[in-house]
């Protein structure tokens, strides 16, 4: 009688283990709907070298992508966790599930398109040639004819880049690009967004812009292509930090204007 008690207890007990077990599974999936890399937190990527977008200040990454990403997260219940990957890689990364999300002023395109699914845009910018202060030689577009242009990687500006020379120079950042713009015989333009060249110029490099921008980028945020889910509640989340102003905040914080505030009529969108 005493080893039937004994089996029945531990018959019992297995039961309540393994039913234990299936309930933690199935509050785990719960709790990660959106497929996440990390449960409970929004891991998203930036390459860490585009200032003031996204930048590594003592220590801790910090810039525009990195506010926008952590007021997103807050909003979807989840706890902010950016991480830095190299810029030509980074979608890469985002297709191997390394993390859940690119925040990091990546511009849709059709072609990226093919790799990751792309979110409402989350400000527009324009590509702009930009030369040193003292170049009098490049005033438009085809006098970059033979000339040494200075591109990030797999970056929007490579292709366009091409088609006005046939002398490109390869960078993983645009801020040593531009510094380059100063030094003699290094380059002699750079192709890279509106927003970082007028930054640069701000915090002292001695540089130029050539005419207006090329055209309008618009960064969006990238998520696998499969996972609709997480890029619609990342869309909801976007608006609703529009809605409620934080966005108007964090922008007018890093460029003293709202990026989203733009007159599109006449652009012409890099698609």
């Amino acid at each position: 009688m005493g080893k039937l008690k004994t089996l029945l207890f531990l018959l019992m007990a297995t039961m309540l283990v393994l039913a234990a077990c299936g309930e933690d599974k199935n509050n785990a999936a719960g709790d990660n709907e959106y497929g996440l890399v990390k449960k409970g937190k929004l891991t998203y990527a930036a390459s860490g070298v585009y200032k003031p977008f996204n930048f590594e200040e003592n220590g801790e990454l910090t810039g525009f992508d990195m506010e926008i990403g952590a007021a997103i997260a807050e909003k979807m219940g989840l706890e902010p966790n950016p991480v830095t990957n190299p810029f030509e890689t980074i979608l890469q990364g985002l297709v191997a599930n390394k993390y859940d999300a690119i925040i990091g002023s990546m511009a849709y395109t059709k072609e990226r398109a093919k790799q990751a699914a792309f979110t409402e845009p989350y400000y527009y910018s324009g590509g702009m040639i930009w030369v040193a202060k003292d170049n009098n030689d490049i005033k438009s577009p085809e006098d970059l004819k033979g000339k040494k242009i200075g591109v990030v990687s797999q970056s929007t500006y490579e292709e366009p880049a091409k088609t006005l020379s046939d002398d490109i120079q390869y960078y993983a950042s645009d801020v040593v690009a531009l510094q380059d713009l100063t030094i003699e015989n290094r380059l002699d333009a750079v192709i890279t967004a509106d927003i970082v060249g007028f930054e640069a110029i701000d915090n002292g490099f001695a540089i130029k812009e050539v005419g207006n921008p090329l055209w309008v980028e618009q960064p969006s945020i990238a998520v696998k292509k499969d996972n609709e889910k997480l890029r619609d509640a990342i869309d909801k989340a976007l608006q609703e930090i529009i809605d409620d102003g934080t966005y108007d905040e964090i922008s007018k914080k890093w460029f003293d204007r709202n990026l989203l505030d733009i007159d599109l009529e006449d652009a012409e969108l890099l698609e």
